[in-house]
């Protein structure tokens, strides 16, 4: 696998090498021995796939200490513009973005590590999404904050009038609001 460092430390890329043949391709999705060596020791607890069609956008979300989680997503079908947004007070890239377009042709994953708010936009006309979490989903736990906070800058590459929200995501504070955010020298893993 080839990781792609991005411009917010932890944040990673990762290309799987794959192995294309007159039947089709083959890759290896994941391994614990090459992503604990290329990228964190983390230990995945649960799997979740989600099916969304064009113009759902999902986010911005994370779960609050003893639940937060990293995220290891990738697109089955379709694409998606996944975005990380660094919500770790007191780190230099505090309020940044990373945006990286997932789709079924490239097999690209994202990794998102703890303290960072997450969140995708579909831009085809259906998206099946995978993700692996290192923590349990914890409802009581949850955090999120505004997909269009214009602090961010966030390109959601979709046009505002045909994005499709949860009734949740339509009301989430924007950073500068947020009650919690995670605190860069705490350890989180």
């Amino acid at each position: 696998m080839n990781v792609i460092k991005t411009e917010i430390d932890g944040a990673v890329i990762i290309e799987p090498r794959i192995f294309n043949d007159e039947r089709g391709y083959l890759f290896e999705s994941f391994s614990e021995r090459d992503f604990f060596r290329e990228v964190r020791v983390v230990d995945f607890v649960q799997d979740n796939e989600s099916k969304s069609q064009y113009g759902v956008l999902r986010g911005l979300h994370f779960q609050k200490p003893p639940f937060c989680q990293s995220k290891l997503v990738r697109v089955i079908k379709g694409a998606v513009l996944d975005v990380a947004v660094d919500i770790r007070k007191g780190s230099p890239t505090f309020g940044k973005h990373v945006a990286v377009e997932l789709t079924e042709d490239n097999h690209r994953q994202f990794f998102v590590p703890r303290g960072f708010a997450h969140g995708f936009s579909v831009l085809t006309p259906e998206v099946i999404f995978q993700y692996k979490c290192d923590n349990f989903y914890a409802p009581q736990s949850e955090g999120a904050i505004a997909w269009d906070d214009p602090d961010l800058g966030i390109d959601w590459k979709i046009p505002a009038d045909r994005v499709i929200l949860s009734e949740k995501d339509k009301h989430h504070p924007r950073l500068k609001d947020a009650e919690w955010l995670f605190d860069f020298n705490e350890k989180m893993y």
